[in-house]
């Protein structure tokens, strides 16, 4: 796709998306190999002057015979584009690939690269910003459910297990991944009152996008799948704005009796602000049913 075509693309969804009847929640439901299973999301922006930086994708799609959830958060910084390029263009290049089926895993790895390099080829349009990415992808078949969670940087998805907390991707802190970092010629600051930053700078050490840094980040996605079973309660995916303020047992606690999706995702942004999130907050629930 040419660089104005990506320009005019994203504008114009950018456009749609901040109107006043823009998405800023919603639910959703199928069945998947017998299993009930609904979701529900909602979106707070922070008390930052700029524009909405969260986006997510929360949908069904059928490939061949099986039948798909497919849920993300992306969470940009320095602009809105790059998640708003992602949530139109990352599960169209995971889906394409050939082995997706098959090796979902190895499908994700290449079609995150894929995506990035998209991305790094186009900053002139799409600008200097990055974002974060956590994906679901719920893959039903005839006998079980497969869940397979990615992501890059710290928006973070949680899985409750009869009501116990686990996380299932890997927030991509500057220090964890400094001697990587370093040995491609940059540095983690490290200055009193902030938190760690790659050169200074950004506050992940993997993110899509971010030109500037790029030849010290990675893009390449955390991958973990696993099954479905009946002590699979619900999923959390949220941005940062969430995990702030609260740690994985909290939001599995806050909701775990809530039955309407929707109801506990916006209960747990409300949460989030009484508890002085000021960043943009964005939130999935899906919850597994027998």
């Amino acid at each position: 796709m040419a660089g104005k075509e990506i320009y005019h693309k994203v504008k114009d969804k950018v456009k749609d998306a901040f109107n006043s009847s823009g998405p800023e929640t919603g639910k959703g439901k199928t069945k998947l190999s017998g299993k009930r299973v609904k979701h529900g999301y909602h979106l707070v922006k922070g008390k930052s002057n700029h524009p909405m930086e969260d986006y997510l994708v929360a949908e069904y799609r059928q490939v061949g015979e099986h039948d798909l959830g497919l849920f993300a958060i992306f969470d940009g910084h320095l602009g809105h584009t790059v998640p708003d390029f992602l949530r139109s263009h990352l599960f169209d290049n995971i889906l394409s690939e050939p082995e997706f089926l098959s090796d979902p895993k190895t499908a994700i790895q290449k079609a995150y690269q894929l995506t990035d390099e998209k991305i790094l080829e186009n900053a002139s349009v799409l600008g200097r910003g990055g974002s974060t990415a956590v994906t679901a992808i719920l893959i039903g078949s005839d006998k079980s459910v497969k869940l397979v969670v990615a992501n890059v940087g710290d928006s973070r998805a949680v899985i409750s297990k009869n009501g116990v907390a686990e996380q299932l991707s890997v927030d991509h802190e500057p220090n964890m991944e400094r001697q990587t970092i370093e040995k491609k010629g940059g540095f983690v600051s490290n200055l009193p009152g902030d938190v760690p930053r790659v050169d200074g700078q950004l506050a992940v050490a993997r993110a899509f996008g971010d030109r500037s840094l790029k030849k010290h980040l990675s893009s390449e996605p955390y991958v973990i799948d696993e099954t479905i079973t009946e002590n699979s309660d619900f999923l959390i995916l949220a941005s940062d704005g969430l995990w702030k303020v609260m740690s994985n047992q909290e939001a599995v606690d806050e909701i775990k009796d809530f039955k309407d999706a929707q109801a506990a995702a916006k209960h747990l942004t409300e949460q989030a602000v009484n508890r002085k999130s000021k960043d943009d907050i964005s939130v999935i629930v899906v919850k597994f049913l027998c």
